[in-house]
């Protein structure tokens, strides 16, 4: 494969530091600026948090009370099961030293929205829980906990009437709903991007990797019981959709590379191990996704110019490895895609808490609005059904 180009997006790190004995260490990206000059913060409140070092919540949860994310000041984790039926199940006790150590701090750790102080003043939610409860925890960190911006973790909702349902909802109250597609805002996605929109007829594939085992597959797939286009693959849909104006009504053609793709049902489920396809729309834009669960962890952007990959950006690149090195060192217990992705979901609870302490409303420029999340779903549920008939799987 001969490469012309190779961008690398360096990460910056400018500390280390260590947040309790009991857990894995983390090295915060402080912005050292903001904090210099301590602005204000946006009161934000995370609900759905999770086992430390593996839930997506708790992740946000440490970036947060590290001060990675200056415009945003966690002021309460909103845990119903870990806090409720769930403290003697496995994960509870490590969930309870994590609450008393953060609870001596000034964080409020509660089971119920009702529990918290009226907001005074602009105040964000970042929904991360379990996400078929998404639909009611919108509504109800709206009516109850008085929020006036919300983050919701992709895919936002189970399904697209859901979602726009959730939507018309936070659109009659007037409040602003970022979704937490952190690639939309990736430099490796906007190095590739940049280099196809100065080349004619350049096509880009978009590779999202995993590191679960062969063996693992059954604990994924219940877990993640949407599928791997509602789960995985989103994020790269939501690019899709976002710079290459894909829809469910505008997909003319699905190409399915069926050398890299596999469709297996464990247990009660049934999934894609790994996918790869290609959509055109009516328009003619086109666009290749390969997701694989099984192949390692990083995430790949390649530009091919007359079916010649010319140009490739990474997530790791060389730079951004070294940190990873360091960071997996001191936090051997963290989910693998924390390591990969942790710059960028900083950034983005930067700019969308940035953005709520400024009294603005949509959502900042460059981060995907949850009409963009509706589209994304809309074409994750189109494609499910279309690639597993191509791949003779009983729909």
């Amino acid at each position: 494969m001969a490469l012309t180009r190779v961008v690398t997006c360096a990460a910056v790190f400018n500390a280390a530091y260590a947040f309790a004995p009991i857990y894995s260490k983390a090295m915060p990206r402080v912005n050292s600026q903001r904090s210099a000059m301590k602005m204000a913060a946006v009161d934000t409140i995370l609900v759905g948090c999770g086992v430390p070092n593996r839930g997506m919540g708790w992740f946000h949860a440490i970036q947060m009370l590290n001060g990675e994310c200056p415009s945003c000041k966690l002021s309460a984790v909103v845990e119903p099961f870990f806090l409720g039926p769930g403290k003697e199940v496995p994960g509870g006790a490590e969930f309870g030293e994590f609450a008393a150590e953060w609870g001596e701090k000034g964080v409020q750790f509660t089971p119920k929205l009702e529990d918290l102080p009226p907001a005074d003043g602009p105040r964000m939610a970042l929904i991360a829980g379990r996400t078929a409860d998404n639909p009611k925890l919108l509504r109800d960190c709206i009516d109850i906990a008085g929020c006036t911006h919300l983050i919701l973790e992709k895919p936002g909702a189970t399904t697209v009437a859901d979602l726009e349902s959730m939507a018309e909802y936070a659109k009659e109250k007037g409040v602003s709903v970022m979704m937490g597609y952190n690639k939309n805002i990736a430099n490796y996605v906007k190095n590739a991007r940049e280099f196809e929109a100065a080349n004619p007829g350049a096509a880009t594939k978009f590779t999202s990797l995993n590191a679960y085992g062969r063996d693992e597959l059954g604990e994924c797939f219940e877990r993640n019981s949407e599928g791997l286009l509602k789960n995985m693959a989103i994020h790269e849909l939501a690019l899709a959709v976002t710079f290459y104006g894909v829809k469910a009504s505008n997909i003319e053609d699905i190409t399915i590379n069926e050398a890299n793709s596999e469709c297996l049902t464990i247990g009660d489920y049934t999934d894609f191990a790994k996918a790869e396809f290609t959509v055109t729309t009516s328009e003619g834009k086109s666009v290749t996704i390969y997701a694989d669960r099984c192949a390692g962890n990083e995430c790949v952007a390649d530009v091919s110019v007359d079916g010649e990959v010319k140009f490739q950006s990474k997530m790791p690149d060389e730079e951004d490895a070294k940190r990873i090195e360091k960071s997996q060192a001191a936090n051997p217990d963290w989910m693998p895609y924390f390591f990969l992705q942790e710059n960028d979901y900083a950034d983005l609870k930067e700019m969308c808490g940035a953005h709520a302490l400024a009294g603005k409303m949509g959502a900042p420029e460059g981060i995907a609005s949850i009409e963009i999340a509706i589209e994304a779903l809309r074409v994750a549920e189109y494609l499910t059904p279309a690639l597993r008939e191509k791949m003779g799987v009983s729909v």
